[in-house]
């Protein structure tokens, strides 16, 4: 289809009210989506649209989306469409795809160098830095003070820090009513700047305030800006909209999708009247309804349907859906039993049963057989506990799994601790609190709880690897000593080793909640400069314990690839997946539509009138309806809903919930007994996500050096333990880039380069000296050595601030089945006019190579010269032909080596990048060890390091790199021993 006109493309791939929205040039146009109607499809190709056929210049887009993984679909089908129209599809590395909280990073580090070096805080690292500052805070006080618990005081203040950003409040506003509140939240936000963090809220609005502020940077960021589009618009919070408001007064044209149907998240501040009041606040809009469901059965879509007009009535938008024909086979059950037990053995059971039936994904694909991936269990609330000390709701489906061989994953959060082994280690950390235990205390606790869960652990070793930890976290602490760097990521690892995890053969769903445990370590090891006294233990085993009881949320960790294993979730969590076969359990009244409750958190009421009146932050019929609604729409071809009258720990029978009795339209069967649906059994076969696949050279980069690596890192989660004075790279590369904001026409004096690399410098996890005239530390020499390089370069390279400019920019590669994504350092030379005559790649690195770096074993040319190629690729799509060189620059050495970017090197590379991509699709993950490289791997403890071969013989394309040698082959191969 090369080169055909973007009409027929769109007439391919599109149905006509998809593309009658996709091609509406009205400045303003809301698109209503209805759950499986392929918004994100449309949102695509009017991306496409408007470049081929509006002339739109790429750089002049900017699209929302509500995750990465979102953005990564979009943009394969941005790239895709192009292609077809006999464009570059490279195009869509001038375009902005992404979250708006990304995007808000991206202006922030913009407008100011510094913010490339501050650490982000999601919401469980925005309570562990509340943690960390507790007494600083004044957080006892208020705790006192509102008669909270320890943990209760975390939770609010946190809840209130992100409802000030993202409800714009001021908190002087909050001062008057809540004195203390409010100079919290002060302080807060002094101690998260001085700090260098900032969390998701606190990104969006600086960027705001920016904007409104027509500060002259965000002014220039926004200038190019043609076209504004937004999905899942039915989730904005009022910092967003205001966010979008700023953006839509610099653009030509706003396009937003989403459906009031499935806005679920008004307990957190999301308001569904934003897009219910669209039309009116933009009166000469156009709107398309996308109606037609391509995802489930004409029975599901209908009985949805039903049941959204039942609950929500006039306080919905109608949309009158359909289903596309695809056959009727499939089914949609009402089922209630006795008991808590036959309910779990009825869904355990279908589930068996229809594990290896035929499925055809897509009409005239071939079919495979149904694998546990293609299973949902879905609840309310799978955390909260059964009444009566009972365990928490999923175990009874869960230890039905587990009792039939069938791997589960839970993807509850906290739910991971629920699992026998990651449970296990928790209790070690716990037998630490206060001190080493002793050998027969430890003795029993390996027999009953560590020989059952990991056989093949040395009790001996172990033994040794607790009192080792136990003497060095409650080491006595001199006065005016100065921090030890104890990090509990090292424990961890430590007690893996002891363990002899590498030999156990766990299965993966059990790697991967144990991955859960170490991203949530390195979430502490963020926040926390290290855990060196028993008080900052023990604050670190209360957050575990309460990360037991109410779940971590792991929805800002997006892996490639979840495990093989059957899905046991909350709603809000599959939010934008399907599956062909989901159980929506535990539906009875009182918990699926769960209690009414109104608002309880910090800010006071009067402040929040307008937001409360509208029913955000609180649970309401309406917000638990849509819950549903949102449920039942993941299902594809089988859906089943129950529930119970008898419960474990039940003090009195449950009524059935008033959901389910909706469910009563004809072909709904209420009966557990009739025969399932007949289908041939046929090989199972996983369906591949397409938008489940590597999005970053980084992802990449670990693949090429040992696959097992990159499963332990991005199948797995698993974190590396904090290296010594991490974060120095990164704060010298935004000095270096402070330097050019601040001296764009002229060189920098030495005292000018030193200056400013002192006043960037930050490292959070090697605390500064009590003294560092007289005595200085690690901290202080640190710094002096970055101001070193950054005096050096400036020195060496003065050139480089002589009618030349340094910017870093965005760039986006589609490779094959993947979106390859990053940002280059560019420094660009300009005539006296402003016109670019040349531009050059250089990767700043603070690495040594010694006197003849082009050629030293001790740097990772393969690596090094593949990023620049990939860059230097990505620079020639954004500035045209004029990159000429690219350049890794040693900041040790204050040496600039040379990289091939000829046509050749740089076509051996996208070659490398589209093997590897291929390889990690195909979920092939050998191991390649080599003697030198596995002592440098974070992960030698995880791994057996047998000797494994690729699926395929043939080798990819080698890298040209600087020296010698000409080409390599990356460590996969080169560094193997066989």
């Amino acid at each position: 289809m090369a080169g055909v006109s973007i009409d027929e493309v769109l007439s391919d791939r599109l149905d006509s009210i998809q593309k009658a929205a996709a091609t509406d040039a009205n400045p303003e146009v809301l698109t209503l989506a209805c759950a499986g109607s392929g918004k994100s499809r449309t949102l695509a190709y009017r991306i496409a649209w408007l470049i081929a056929e509006k002339a739109v210049p790429a750089e002049g887009i900017v699209a929302f989306t509500f995750t990465e993984k979102a953005a990564d679909s979009i943009k394969l089908r941005v790239a895709d469409a192009l292609e077809s129209c006999g464009l570059d599809q490279n195009l869509i590395g001038r375009m902005f795809i992404g979250t708006i909280h990304s995007y808000c990073q991206y202006v922030l580090g913009l407008l100011d160098a510094r913010y490339r070096q501050f650490d982000v805080l999601d919401d469980n690292r925005l309570k562990l830095f509340l943690i960390e500052n507790y007494p600083a805070l004044g957080l006892l006080k208020l705790k006192n003070e509102k008669g909270l618990r320890y943990f209760g005081v975390i939770n609010d203040v946190a809840q209130a820090w992100t409802m000030l950003n993202e409800e714009m409040i001021e908190p002087e506003e909050i001062a008057q009513h809540d004195e203390l509140l409010g100079e919290i939240l002060v302080k807060l936000k002094a101690r998260l700047s001085e700090q260098e963090f900032f969390d998701f809220s606190t990104m969006q609005r600086l960027a705001v305030e920016a904007l409104a502020a027509k500060k002259p940077r965000a002014m220039e960021v926004v200038s190019n800006l043609e076209h504004l589009l937004v999905d899942e618009y039915q989730d904005i919070n009022p910092v967003q909209e205001a966010l979008i408001r700023h953006l839509h007064k610099s653009s030509k044209g706003l396009f937003v999708v989403g459906d009031d149907d499935q806005s679920i998240y008004g307990w957190r501040g999301a308001d569904v009247t934003r897009i219910q009041t669209f039309e009116e606040r933009f009166p000469e809009a156009s709107r398309h309804t996308l109606a037609t469901n391509y995802r489930s059965t004409r029975l599901i879509v209908a009985a949805a349907d039903d049941f959204a007009r039942a609950e929500l009535g006039s306080m919905r938008i109608t949309k009158e859906p359909t289903a596309a024909d695809q056959g009727d086979f499939g089914e949609l059950r009402r089922l209630w039993f006795v008991t808590r037990e036959d309910e779990a053995n009825w869904v355990v059971s279908k589930i068996q049963t229809l594990l290896g039936c035929a499925y055809v994904d897509e009409p005239g694909k071939p079919a495979r057989g149904l694998t546990p991936a293609d299973f949902a269990i879905l609840m309310r609330s799978t955390r909260q506990n059964e009444p009566n000390g009972k365990p928490p709701r999923h175990v009874a489906y869960t230890s039905g799994l587990q009792a039939l061989g069938v791997p589960y994953t839970l993807e509850a959060g906290g739910s991971l601790f629920d699992r026998r082994e990651v449970a296990t280690l928790r209790s070690l950390f716990e037998m630490l609190r206060n001190g080493t235990p002793d050998r027969d205390e430890l003795r029993s606790f390996f027999s009953e709880r560590v020989a059952p869960s990991f056989p093949g652990a040395d009790f001996n070793r172990l033994a040794q690897t607790v009192t080792r930890w136990g003497r060095d976290i409650h080491a006595p602490v001199a006065a005016g000593a100065p921090r030890r760097r104890i990090f509990p990521q090292r424990l961890l690892f430590d007690v893996l080793e002891a363990l002899e995890v590498k030999s156990a053969e766990l299965d993966d769903a059990t790697l991967q909640d144990i991955g859960v445990l170490s991203r949530i370590l390195q979430d502490v090891e963020t926040v926390f400069p290290s855990v060196d006294s028993s008080p900052r233990f023990h604050a670190i085993l209360n957050f575990l314990n309460v990360v037991a009881e109410t779940g971590y949320d792991t929805s800002s960790n997006e892996i490639v690839q979840r495990p093989d294993a059957v899905t046991v979730s909350t709603v809000h969590k599959m939010k934008g997946l399907e599956f062909p076969v989901v159980f929506i359990v535990d539906v009875e009244n009182n918990r699926f539509p769960g209690k009414r409750r109104g608002y309880t958190g910090l800010i006071p009421a009067d402040v929040l009138r307008k937001t409360l009146d509208r029913g955000a932050y609180c649970s309401t019929r309406e917000e638990e309806a849509r819950l549903f609604y949102t449920a039942m729409t993941r299902a594809e071809r089988y859906l089943y809903v129950t529930g119970c009258a008898q419960g474990p720990g039940w003090r009195r029978a449950l009524k059935q919930s008033p959901f389910a009795a909706h469910l009563t339209r004809e072909g709904v069967s209420a009966d557990p007994n009739a025969p399932t649906v007949s289908l041939n059994a046929t090989e199972p076969r996983r369906r591949i996500d397409a938008a489940s696949l590597p999005t970053s050279f980084s992802d990449i980069r670990y693949y090429m050096r040992c696959p097992k690596d990159y499963q332990f890192r991005n199948i797995f989660g698993f974190s590396p333990a904090i290296p010594e004075l991490f974060g120095f790279g990164t704060t010298v590369h935004a000095a270096v880039g402070k330097l050019h904001e601040r001296f764009p026409n002229r060189a920098p004096t030495a005292a000018q380069s030193r200056e400013t690399a002192e006043d960037v410098f930050h490292l959070k996890h090697v605390r500064q000296s009590q003294n560092p005239e007289g005595r200085p530390g690690p901290y202080e020499r640190a710094k002096n050595r970055a101001a070193d390089l950054v005096e050096n370069y400036a020195m060496d390279y003065a050139a480089d601030f002589q009618q030349r400019r340094q910017v870093e920019a965005r760039f986006e590669i589609p490779i094959g089945d993947a979106v390859v994504s990053g940002a280059i350092d560019l420094m660009i030379h300009e005539d006296e006019a402003g016109n670019v005559v040349d531009a050059c790649v250089i990767d700043f690195k603070t690495l040594e190579g010694g006197e003849d770096a082009a050629n030293s074993s001790d740097l990772e040319w393969p690596e090094l010269a593949l990023q620049v190629q990939l860059y230097a690729k990505a620079a020639r799509d954004v500035l045209g032909n004029t990159i000429e060189r690219g350049h890794v620059h040693l900041m040790k050495d204050g040496e600039r080596v040379e990289v091939p970017i000829n046509d050749e090197a740089v076509r051996d590379a996208i070659g490398l990048v589209d093997w590897a991509v291929g390889h990690i699709i195909a979920g092939d993950f050998p191991m390649r060890p080599e003697k030198e490289k596995c002592k440098k791997c974070d992960f030698q403890v995880l791994c057996s390091q047998a000797p494994e071969t690729f699926s395929d013989t043939a080798k990819p394309p080698a890298i040209h790199v600087p020296g010698d040698l000409g080409y390599q082959h990356i460590a996969a191969f080169s560094k193997f021993e066989s």
